[in-house]
C-alpha cells in the first residue's frame, strides 16, 4: 500500500488524477472571517485538497479565500458535493452551476453526490448528470457519498463511469472494512469524512498507548492509520495549530500490531446517521 511522504503527496484515481490524501475538511465553517483565515492558514501551511459541500453554506467563503491566498487554482484540489433536495438530472446540472458561481471556478477537480437517499432511480438519474459533465469536462473526477455496498451495486449496474471516490463516515470505532474492501475490489478510493471521531475518541487507551510510544497525539494516530490503509482523509479545523498537528504524520509508522489493535476498536458506532435511513436533513 502505497502512503505518501508529505502534506502534498498524492494517491491517483481510477481516471489517472491525482489527489492529495490528506486535506481540510470546511464543515461547519460558516462564520466568514473565521473561514476564510482557517482556508488560507491550511493553504499556507502546505494543503491543497479543500472539501466543502452546497449544504454546507460556505462555497462562496472557499472560493474567496483560495483566491485572496496567492496560491494558483491549478494547485489545489476542490471538491463540494450536490445536496439531496438538488438530485435528479437537470437539478443537478443547476445546482453544479450555482456551485461553480459561488466558488469563483469554472471547474471542480472533485463533484460528489453527497447523499445516496432512499431512490435508487434518484440517485442513478444525478450520476448521468455528474457523467455529462465529467465528458464535458467541466469537472475532473465525479464520485459519491455514503453510498453503502448495495448502492454502488444499483450505480455500477447502469453507470458509464466508475465512481472514483467514496467519501464515507470512517474511523476507528466505525472502520467499514466490507464498504472499504469493496471499494478497492471496484477500484474506488475511499475518503474518510469525520477521520478521527470528532476528538471523541480522545481518552481511548489503546490510542493512548500507541500514541505515547509514538510520542504523537491520539489524532495523529488515526490520521496515520488511515494514511496506511490507503485512504484520503479531510479533518476538519478552524485552528491553526491543530491543522498543523494534523498535517504532521509522515515521520513515523505504525507496526503491524499497531494497526491490528487499531482495527480491533471497531464498534459499528456512528456519528452521522445510517445511509440505508437518511434521506434529508443532515451534512457530514
Amino acid at each position: 500500500m502505497k502512503v505518501v511522504e508529505n502534506l502534498q503527496g498524492t494517491l491517483t484515481l481510477n481516471n489517472g488524477l491525482a489527489i492529495p490524501q490528506v486535506g481540510l475538511g470546511v464543515y461547519k465553517m460558516t462564520d466568514e472571517a473565521e473561514a476564510n483565515f482557517a482556508i488560507q492558514s491550511a493553504l499556507r501551511m502546505g494543503y491543497r485538497l479543500i472539501d466543502t459541500a452546497a449544504i454546507y453554506e460556505n462555497e462562496q467563503i472557499v472560493g474567496q479565500a483560495i483566491k485572496e491566498s496567492g496560491v494558483n487554482r491549478e494547485e489545489v484540489f476542490l471538491t463540494t458535493k450536490v445536496w439531496n433536495s438538488d438530485q435528479g438530472y437537470d437539478e443537478t446540472l443547476k445546482a453544479f452551476d450555482t456551485s461553480l458561481n459561488k466558488l469563483q471556478t469554472n471547474y471542480l477537480d472533485l463533484y460528489l453526490i453527497h447523499w445516496p437517499g432512499k431512490s435508487k432511480e434518484k440517485y442513478r438519474e444525478t450520476w448521468r448528470a455528474l457523467e455529462q459533465l465529467y465528458s464535458e469536462g467541466a469537472v475532473k473526477a465525479i464520485g459519491v457519498c455514503n453510498f453503502q455496498i448495495h448502492h454502488l451495486e444499483g450505480l455500477l449496474a447502469v453507470c458509464n463511469e466508475v465512481p472514483a471516490i467514496n467519501q464515507i463516515e470512517n474511523h476507528p470505532y466505525l472502520t467499514q472494512e466490507k464498504v472499504r474492501k469493496y471499494c478497492q475490489e471496484k477500484n474506488i478510493m475511499v475518503e474518510a469524512w469525520s477521520p478521527i471521531a470528532r476528538n471523541r475518541l480522545a481518552n481511548e487507551p489503546t490510542l493512548n498507548h500507541i500514541a505515547k510510544k509514538h510520542n504523537k497525539s491520539v489524532s495523529q494516530i488515526i490520521l496515520r492509520w488511515h494514511l496506511q490503509n490507503g485512504t484520503v482523509v479531510i479533518p476538519k479545523s478552524i485552528h491553526a495549530e491543530r491543522m498543523k498537528e494534523n498535517s504532521e504524520l509522515f515521520d513515523f509508522q505504525l507496526s503491524l500490531e499497531d494497526m491490528k489493535n487499531i482495527n480491533a476498536l471497531n464498534k459499528g458506532e456512528r456519528i452521522g446517521p445510517d445511509p440505508d435511513q437518511f434521506e434529508n436533513g443532515f451534512a457530514n
